[in-house]
């Protein structure tokens, strides 16, 4: 029997059969428009929160396979891109398409490198927060108030304009993120220093005091540099999905990346990582593992097992593996986090539960991330800041991405609309007092 790419659909209210053409794996939701009841139907709409199951673009920049626990940027397995290169390298891979040459790559550095200065202005404006004024709240304010200070970008559909403010949100991400790390600690702010790496800059711009240079830790600056590379993107998370969907109204890409920012802002997304510390700080010993294990397998006192398990991966995170590597390197330099071995304990029995296992609950990028952060000296409310400075890279190149499709149009999805039937207006005095949502 021959075969087709379509799917054939019989609607049982009605009898009627229909046949939707398959594409990539998917159907258009739109199709599902034709099956109605009668012609003052609206047509069958797919209903699906959260979009666990909804295709929202098509997109050549990263690929996940969560079941076999692989990670690509625009091809290249990210183990390798770790392994083998700089994370500019990869921002350069993520925003064309290919990596760089030499030429290429140095060109790149030197943009990069020169647009990292800051309008002073800026500096103003973020002496307006409080001192005690969370620094991911700083980040997101700042970056939208950056299309105040380019009014150009609104141009998208210009190119040499477009990429102009990408470069920028690159560039000055650090700039702007250790800013905010200096007003929260009453520090004076310190200005980049172009002869340092990217990441060497970012150290020098938190870590300076009182001196004219400052040469930042080759390990530790290669740990962070590799942290920056596996941040740099995943797909259509929740950031890099709120960044598109802003984006789709045409609005300049400061204020779309700023919905990225507030986003990954969530508990949920960018501060997963800092949840693993506390839920380290709470067992306390090694010891106390098993009987952690025990209450979260029975349910009791609602104690989750945090940094375990993913929407995507089902199997072990690719991400993780790197960072325990460069975690034990990190801890070389700065003595071993004394939460190491709660971690390490925790991970080698829930690998070996069968509750765990069969669940596919294993460790993802958050489990070490946090360890190692705190281990270099970032305070916990740095942890989604430093989330935030490389996945720019990756919310760029998706908006671009999204600015460049010609299916694209200004996101508006539908709903299921649960409320009251039509209903006449009451005079205040035949009104009854009810449930409030």
């Amino acid at each position: 029997m021959a075969t087709k790419d379509t799917l054939t659909v019989t609607d049982n209210r009605t009898g009627k059969t229909y046949e939707l053409a398959v594409k990539d794996g998917c159907i258009r939701t739109a199709d599902l428009r034709q099956i109605k009841v009668d012609e003052k139907d609206f047509g069958l709409m797919g209903y699906d929160p959260a979009f666990l199951n909804t295709a929202n673009c098509r997109s050549a920049i990263t690929f996940i396979d969560g079941d076999k626990g692989i990670l690509e940027y625009r091809g290249y397995p990210i183990e390798q891109l770790a392994e083998k290169s700089s994370f500019l390298e990869v921002a350069y891979l993520l925003l064309n398409g290919e990596l760089p040459t030499k030429q290429e790559i140095d060109e790149f550095t030197y943009i990069i490198t020169h647009h990292t200065y800051v309008h002073e202005n800026i500096k103003s404006f973020m002496d307006g927060f409080r001192y005690d004024a969370h620094p991911m709240s700083m980040l997101a304010s700042t970056v939208a108030a950056l299309s105040s200070f380019y009014p150009d970008a609104k141009n998208i559909k210009d190119r040499t304009t477009r990429r102009i403010q990408m470069m920028r949100l690159i560039a000055k991400m650090p700039t702007i993120a250790a800013f905010s790390y200096r007003h929260s600690m009453g520090l004076p702010y310190v200005y980049p220093d172009n002869e340092l790496s990217y990441v060497g800059n970012y150290l020098a711009m938190i870590r300076k005091i009182g001196t004219a240079t400052y040469k930042p830790n080759p390990i530790l600056e290669r740990a962070l540099d590799v942290l920056f590379i596996l941040h740099a993107d995943h797909e259509q998370n929740c950031s890099t999905t709120a960044t598109r969907i802003v984006g789709s109204s045409q609005v300049d890409p400061y204020s779309a990346v700023t919905a990225g920012i507030t986003a990954l802002y969530g508990p949920l997304h960018g501060g997963a990582n800092e949840a693993v510390l506390r839920m380290l700080r709470e067992i306390g010993h090694v010891s106390r593992v098993p009987e952690f294990i025990k209450q979260v397998k029975s349910g009791e006192g609602e104690k989750k097992l945090m940094g375990f398990g993913h929407r995507v991966y089902k199997s072990y995170d690719p991400r993780a593996k790197v960072i325990k590597q460069q975690a034990d390197k990190v801890f070389e330099v700065t003595g071993k986090n004394p939460l190491l071995d709660i971690a390490t304990e925790l991970e080698r029995i829930a690998l070996q539960d069968d509750y765990f296992v069969k669940r596919k609950l294993y460790p993802n990028v958050d489990f070490y991330s946090g360890l190692i952060y705190e281990a270099m000296g970032f305070p916990a409310e740095m942890f989604p800041v430093l989330f935030a400075i490389p996945r720019t890279v990756g919310w760029v190149a998706q908006w671009e991405e999204m600015v460049l499709d010609e299916e694209q149009k200004i996101a508006r999805p539908r709903q299921v609309y649960t409320g009251h039937p039509r209903r006449d207006y009451a005079p205040m005095e035949k009104r009854t007092s009810g449930a409030r949502p």
